[in-house]
């Protein structure tokens, strides 16, 4: 199922970053102008107006805007390329592919699949994948393909390499829904997309196993999610979006781990949404997002 939204017809979404000076958003809003666009949305950002760095989201409507691509981009390419900047054109009609990675736990990928169904993510999903088989037909029930890679042992490297074979050229982005694998740095560099994962807590709290028994053997008065891009330097990668609940002494573990599933699922549904819409700049390990 392929999500379709009338509105992103002929609307390009244009991503700038790079050393601040002035003149770039009149560079930029020019050349809009120049290429017969239409803003019809703009963010900026930077960090530092005297030498620091320079981000900025632009939204554009262009009259057949499919066969103006090319030119388009040979304008940046000199325009805002001939300024030092770094930048990246998508056609906003064209849903980004999505793979989602997922093991056991059914709470992320079923929130992923029923938000796609609503059309609230404009997306494809032309997979799930799974180390387990536990939530095939809940997957199967969106119309979603599924996959079983089973991963076991210490050694991942023949699973790894399936999961590459069955996603090489077929998606824009990977989500770890969950998905309780620790992919390599060799995975990472073959899938050659982004990846997201959704993490239990506020980073690096109560890492590794049983984390809301942890949480609750600490007391603890707040449980959070966080959601982040990978990196080969495992749940250090630069944070998307983060939320958290409150709790208190009369919940027990389980307890707060339905809250947990809560905002795991509300978390990186968001950091989902913002990513695909290309909301979401890479600034060294920090992002800029502009939800």
């Amino acid at each position: 199922m392929t999500v379709h939204n009338d509105a992103l017809r002929d609307r390009a979404c244009l991503i700038v970053h790079g050393p601040d000076h002035p003149g770039i958003v009149a560079a930029v809003s020019a050349l809009v102008s120049r290429q017969k666009g239409n803003i019809v949305a703009l963010d900026q950002y930077s960090d530092d107006a005297d030498g620091g760095a320079f981000f900025q989201r632009v939204v554009f409507h262009r009259p057949g805007l499919a066969a103006a691509m090319p030119e388009i981009k040979a304008d940046l390419a000199e325009t805002v390329g001939g300024l030092g900047l770094e930048w990246a054109l998508s056609d906003q009609s064209v849903p980004k592919r999505m793979a989602i990675l997922a093991s056991t736990s059914d709470h992320c990928v079923l929130e992923l699949l029923w938000r796609h169904r609503r059309g609230e993510l404009n997306v494809s999903i032309p997979m799930v994948i799974s180390n387990h088989t536990k939530i095939a037909e809940d997957v199967r029930s969106f119309g979603i393909p599924f996959f079983h890679v089973p991963s076991q042992g210490p050694d991942k490297s023949e699973a790894e390499a399936r999961i590459i074979e069955l996603l090489a050229g077929n998606v824009d982005v990977v989500v770890l829904a969950r998905y309780m694998q620790i992919l390599s740095e060799d995975f990472l560099d073959r899938v050659a997309v982004p990846v997201i994962n959704i993490h239990h807590s506020f980073l690096p709290a109560f890492i590794g196993a049983a984390p809301y028994r942890k949480a609750h053997e600490r007391g603890v008065k707040m449980i959070g999610a966080t959601s982040h891009y990978v990196t080969k330097d495992l749940d250090e990668g630069p944070i998307i979006e983060q939320d958290i609940a409150r709790v208190d002494h009369s919940m027990s573990a389980a307890d707060l781990q339905v809250r947990g599933a809560y905002v795991e699922r509300a978390v990186l549904s968001r950091a989902v949404q913002w990513h695909t819409e290309d909301r979401v700049i890479r600034h060294g390990n920090h992002t800029i997002v502009f939800a």
